[in-house]
């Protein structure tokens, strides 16, 4: 079995035995979107934190605010 499928199984089986189909879905996208964003980190694909606030001001902007 490959490794992302061991993973996946795995995070089911920690989840109590009430848990709903909504419930392991929200866990399956939550650890998706966390692995997304290691890989963007690894892979250089980060804003510093004032590139950050540069970008919010000019959204803020082009938003009238």
């Amino acid at each position: 079995m490959g490794s992302e499928k061991n993973e996946v199984l795995e995070l089911v089986r920690r989840l109590p035995d009430d848990v709903t189909t909504a419930d392991i879905m929200e866990e399956l996208y939550f650890k998706q979107q966390v692995d997304k964003g290691l890989r963007d980190a690894a892979e250089g694909r980060v804003l510093t934190s004032q590139e950050l606030r540069e970008r919010i001001a000019r959204w803020r902007t082009s938003a009238g605010r």
